[in-house]
């Protein structure tokens, strides 16, 4: 995957477990929320990754 299209997906994670936390502690599933909050994690992780594509190339 090259730089836009791994922010892409990070921002989509970073949606979607935001969401899911969200709904997680209005409905006090605690499980839910720890996804929510691994799934930002993921999509933090995929826009750093893209960060140092941009910087260094797509070729990493």
């Amino acid at each position: 995957m090259g730089e836009f299209t791994d922010k892409v997906a990070a921002a989509g994670n970073k949606v979607a477990g935001n969401v899911k936390e969200a709904i997680g502690k209005a409905t006090d599933n605690e499980k839910l929320v720890a996804e929510g909050e691994a799934q930002q994690v993921k999509g933090t992780a995929q826009n750093v990754k893209g960060s140092v594509k941009g910087a260094l190339g797509d070729d990493i």
